[in-house]
This record gives structure tokens, sequence and C-alpha cells, in this order.
């Protein structure tokens, strides 16, 4: 009787342990095929770059194709629709940036559930944020802005890339940290807008190093400030939100890689750590460099509290912003 009793246990933990060696398998031989990162946006943005550079890396190092993958459109929503969607046998990855964070705050309804059908794997690379003005601004200082706007509500214009774009929420982070009011003109791109800083047909406007810096250098716009803890060696001369008086203004543009939800987590740490390597290659830090963003990863627990806490603050932005927008 004990005998045939037995019997079952060992067919299950013959099974069982079946399982668990073929799970093994696929992931301490993993990629045994091509990868498919998909990028949101179109062709050419530093998003794209990120994932090009790097996946070229992570494809010397593996001996297996990263195919590139743009699915731009609904911002940002479709490509990382497609993701979540996915099948989690760790060939599919997103490689997105603050974005995924703002649409999780500002929609209400969106094709996928943010924080339930996608996984953190690491960051890339992250860029401080720059405030620039017309050059003919007579306020040149942060701090003469910021009075002046307290006492004057909605007299400065900014522009960004769009009602919702990572540039809007920026500044109106900035806005709502002090407690002041600007007019908001939106722009199809975050180059309009800084074009018609340069022009002189609005105040303000906030964007990354890749987008501002340029104009700055040429001396067709002024620089007020810039995000990150200390001042970036492209300009020595651009003080920080912090020594400008605003130490709370940490915005930092970010670029990460992510995963449809159910990936073994054995997979996501083996890309985690091909991140590591990758953004440490010659390569990867001269394409970075000349963008001005500071290589740099993460886990992928720190990289999901970091969304998690990003989508919170922009949730209480927009609320006070009163922004809202419609999913196209």
């Amino acid at each position: 009787m004990q005998f045939f009793k037995k019997i079952p246990s060992l067919i299950f933990l013959t099974l069982l342990g079946t399982g668990i060696n073929e799970t093994y398998s696929q992931t301490s031989n993993w990629p045994q095929k091509s990868i498919r990162v998909i990028v949101p946006f179109a062709p050419g943005s530093f998003t794209d770059t990120a994932a090009r550079v790097v996946g070229s890396e992570i494809a010397k190092r593996t001996s297996q194709t990263v195919f590139i993958e743009n699915k731009g459109g609904a911002g940002s929503t479709l490509g990382t629709d497609t993701v979540a969607k996915a099948n989690p046998d760790g060939y599919t990855f997103l490689v997105t940036d603050n974005s995924f964070a703002v649409s999780a705050a500002l929609y209400d309804k969106l094709p996928y559930q943010p924080q339930k059908d996608i996984v953190q794997v690491s960051l890339l690379a992250d860029s401080p944020a720059i405030l620039i003005g017309r050059l003919n601004l007579p306020q040149k200082r942060l701090k003469e802005i910021v009075q002046y706007a307290q006492q004057h509500p909605n007299h400065f214009t900014f522009g960004s890339g769009g009602i919702g774009s990572s540039a809007h929420m920026a500044m109106e982070g900035f806005l709502n940290q002090n407690k002041i009011m600007m007019t908001h003109i939106p722009f199809k791109g975050i180059a309009g807008a800084v074009i018609d800083v340069a022009a002189e047909r609005i105040d303000l406007a906030i964007g990354s190093i890749g987008s501002t810096g340029a104009y700055i250098k040429d001396g067709r716009l002024i620089g007020i400030a810039i995000s990150s803890p200390n001042r970036h060696p492209q300009f020595p001369n651009l003080p920080t939100f912090a020594e400008s008086g605003f130490p709370n203004y940490q915005m930092m543009y970010w670029f990460g890689m992510m995963a449809p939800a159910g990936t073994p987590i054995a997979i996501i740490e083996a890309m985690q750590q091909e991140i590591s390597f990758a953004i440490n290659t010659t390569k990867v830090q001269e394409v970075f460099s000349g963008a001005g963003v500071r290589p740099v990863s993460t886990t992928p627990a720190n990289f999901s509290k970091q969304i998690k806490d990003e989508i919170t603050i922009w949730q209480e932005v927009i609320k006070r912003a009163d922004i809202k927008v419609n999913l196209n």
C-alpha cells in the first residue's frame, strides 16, 4: 500500500523536475535567437539612437541579432502596447523614455496597464533638462524670472513639444513647485519650440541638451539653468537650478529598457547585465557623450520604483495644471 501511494508523488516530482530543467535551459542559454527591441518613436530620436547603439553592443556579446523596430504613434503608447501584449519569452523588449511615466499619469484609459503589463529592466542613460530663454529677455536669471512671474501671472510664454510632452511636463513641474503660472504654447515637437525661442517669438522653453545645446553654444538663445546636480562639462558657465536657488527641481530625462510582464526573471537579470557591459563600451560612451547624456544602469527593482514615484509626481502636476488630453 505504501509503495502505490508513493508512485503519484514520484511521478509529480519527476514532472516538476523536468519543468524546472526546461525553464533553466531556456534562461541559462539565453539568447538562442534574435532579439526584437521596439522603440515607440520614429527613427532619429535619441531614444532610437540609444536603442541602436546599445543593441549593437549586445549583439556583439551574445552573437545574436538585435533588431530595432520603430513603432511610433499615439504619444508612444502604440509601441508600448505592442510590447505589453507580446509573448514574454525574453525576446521582445521596449526602449522608451520619460513618456512612459507621463502617459501612465496623463491618460485615463490606456490599452495596457503600465504598472502591470510592463516590467522594468534597466536604465540606459539620463540627461539633465535645460531652461532656455530668448536673447532679449529682460530677466536673465532664474530667480528674477520666478519673482516676476509671481507678480505677473501668465506674463511669460513657454513652448513645448505638445500637450503632455516631456518638455511640457518638465516646465509644469517647475511651475507647480514654485506656485507660478505661465502661458503654454504647444508645438509639434520640441524643435519647434526651441526655434521660436531663438526667433524671440516666445519667452522660454525647457528641453534636453540634445535639443537645446547647439543653440546655446551658437549664442542664438540663452541658457538659464540646468537640472544636473553639478555644472555640465559642456556648459561650465551655466548654473544649476540648485545654484540658482531651486534645489528641489531635479528633473532628468531618462532612457530605459523594459519588457512584457511575465518575462523570466533570469532573462531580465541577464539583459540588465548585458546593458551594464554595453554602456561601458567605448562606442556607446562616445555616442552618449556627443549627445550630452550620461550612461547609467540600474537594477530592475530600482527602475521600477523610479517609475512608480514619477507617475505619482506627474499625477499631481497634471491635476494642478488641469491638463487634459485625449489619446488618439
